[in-house]
């Protein structure tokens, strides 16, 4: 699976977010449930820094594959992991993060 760097890509499960984060150098992978209201308000902020940065932004729900949640690590939602060739190198899991706070993060794991 080839991921855009203009908007977020959603993926179905674990196997679609294993082909999105093989299919490129770096991935911002954006955990979310339906109904979380700071996840809702996220989402066009990964959006604009998909399309600042070049970095590919991946949406995955862990309730749609629940093996997910163990596997990630996912206790809160809405939370960031960055990948760089398949390993995690970052994670924002502190709520809602405006755009400069996520770029910045972005940079400091770069």
């Amino acid at each position: 699976m080839t991921v855009q760097h203009r908007r977020p890509a959603r993926v179905a499960d674990g196997d679609d977010l294993d082909a999105a984060i093989a299919g490129a150098d770096r991935v911002l992978v954006l955990f979310y449930t339906t109904g979380c209201s700071l996840c809702q308000a996220i989402e066009p902020v990964v959006g604009n820094v998909a399309r600042d940065t070049g970095v590919p932004v991946v949406m995955v729900n862990p309730g749609d594959d629940i093996g997910l949640v163990d596997e990630w690590a996912i206790r809160s939602v809405p939370t960031l992991v960055l990948v760089e060739d398949g390993t995690e190198v970052g994670r924002l899991a502190d709520g809602f993060q405006g755009g400069d706070a996520i770029e910045a993060f972005i940079a400091d794991h770069a």
